[in-house]
């Protein structure tokens, strides 16, 4: 069975995850935006450019602060207890392709 899981902002439904394989430990999913996308996709797409090494840290966290208060959350299409994004998961979308790391 395929997993899937809206990404939501409050009540606010971002986009959707639809599973399509594994790279352990990272789901690999193909990304639906929803209404909510817009006002996010600035912060996703600032992240995505972070690249090569970062012996601190500093870099990449500095690209996943701004989404790291958004406060996403992560609902499984099964009913299960929603993820919050950052802080139970990592969550990356780049175009129409996501990685989740749980």
């Amino acid at each position: 069975m395929t997993k899937a899981w809206l990404l939501m902002r409050g009540d606010v439904r971002v986009g959707e995850l639809r599973e399509y394989g594994v790279d352990q430990p990272t789901f690999l999913c193909h990304f639906v935006p929803g209404p909510g996308w817009e006002s996010v996709s600035a912060l996703f797409e600032a992240r995505a450019v972070v690249q090569g090494p970062d012996p601190d840290g500093s870099r990449h966290a500095e690209a996943f602060r701004p989404l790291m208060d958004l406060g996403l959350t992560l609902h499984p299409s099964d009913g299960g207890a929603p993820l919050g994004c950052f802080r139970d998961c990592i969550l990356r979308i780049d175009g129409d392709m996501a990685r989740l790391r749980y």
